[in-house]
């Protein structure tokens, strides 16, 4: 079976939100801290806290994690949030699986997180469910188990986590702890791309350039190229120049094509590096510029891609010795910025 084409989905252990946004998760009338007092809001929850109520003592921990209202201190929020936590509060205990998984205020501990994880999803919240899900997908603090993996996510999805979505897409696709399943991988990642995720609509517009689990369909794929591109994804950014450049689901469109080769190149993607070298060699929506494009092989083939390094040896015997030194200073230059 085929495996998806790559992609820098960069699924990373999900707080599904940051420690701001767990304050909005919980409904407060504080009015300090909505006024923006945080130094009163912060007395206000420590002395609740202090008295043992476990929705003060998770508050008071987010903002020693974050930072607001009190210097930051991930020790403290630690100690808080396992207050709140050992009196079964969900939040305290998903905050606390995070902050084992990541290592914060507290060695890091992945059995821990799952352990903290399992907690807060076994209350059904939705979150937990879906980063103990992951953590079973990585056999991160457990032995990896998809068909675990799947009934932890598949209850995130159906409370509607856009990231368990995506996966569960994944996972019909490539036949992980489920029959392999094109169409339903595509239902999977439609609903996360509606909802606004990258990869997802990354990964739907390949199924629609490749014609799998749906008909083939250059206009959809580029569509959902195109929203993934603009909010940043590296992949779809590649493909959408790709679609520019061969004027598919698209009129052709070389300035186009170099522009976003270029978002990714500069984001260090070799295969746009390549790309957007190949562009300077020929001219093709930019000036002709062979110090350019030797920059953009050099920087290609220095992470071994193949064709990046081919391109720069023949472009390499059209440039004057003053020229190919100075598209090596540029390199260098290149990889000093993107490298601080």
């Amino acid at each position: 079976m085929k495996n998806l084409p790559p992609v820098l989905y960069a699924l990373a252990v999900l707080l599904f939100a940051s420690t701001e946004a767990w304050c909005a998760d919980v409904q407060t009338d504080r009015n300090a801290f909505n006024n923006g007092d945080y130094a009163a809001a912060f007395r206000e929850w420590e002395s609740l806290a202090e008295q043992g109520d476990a929705k003060a003592r998770f508050l008071v921990g987010v903002m020693y994690s974050s930072g607001t209202g009190v210097p930051q201190n991930h020790k403290e929020a630690i100690k808080w949030y396992r207050l709140s936590a050992e009196q079964g509060y969900v939040l305290a205990q998903h905050a606390l699986g995070f902050m084992y998984k990541r290592g914060q205020g507290v060695l890091q501990d992945q059995k821990q997180a799952v352990d903290w994880y399992r907690l807060a999803a076994e209350q059904a919240y939705a979150p937990a469910q879906n980063n103990l899900g992951l953590m079973y997908y990585d056999g991160q603090g457990v032995i990896q188990d998809y068909t675990l993996a799947r009934k932890w996510l598949q209850l995130a999805a159906d409370h509607g986590i856009p990231e368990a979505r995506f996966l569960l897409g994944l996972m019909h696709y490539k036949g992980q702890g489920v029959p392999c399943n094109c169409k339903e991988a595509v239902r999977w990642l439609r609903l996360a791309a509606d909802q606004g995720l990258a990869v997802a609509q990354t990964n739907l517009g390949l199924m629609y350039l490749k014609g799998q689990g749906v008909p083939r369909d250059d206009k959809e794929a580029f569509k959902w190229f195109k929203l993934a591109a603009e909010r940043g994804d590296c992949t779809a950014q590649i493909n959408l120049g790709m679609m520019y450049f061969k004027g598919h689901g698209i009129s052709h469109d070389y300035t186009e094509a170099a522009r976003w080769f270029r978002f990714a190149a500069d984001r260090g993607m070799s295969p746009a590096q390549a790309k957007l070298g190949m562009l300077y060699e020929y001219g093709r929506g930019v000036l002709q510029d062979y110090i350019s494009a030797y920059m953009w092989y050099s920087l290609g083939a220095a992470q071994g891609h193949a064709t990046a390094t081919e391109r720069r040896g023949l472009v390499e015997k059209k440039m004057m010795p003053s020229q190919i030194e100075k598209a090596q200073e540029l390199a260098r230059e290149w990889l000093a910025k993107h490298r601080s």
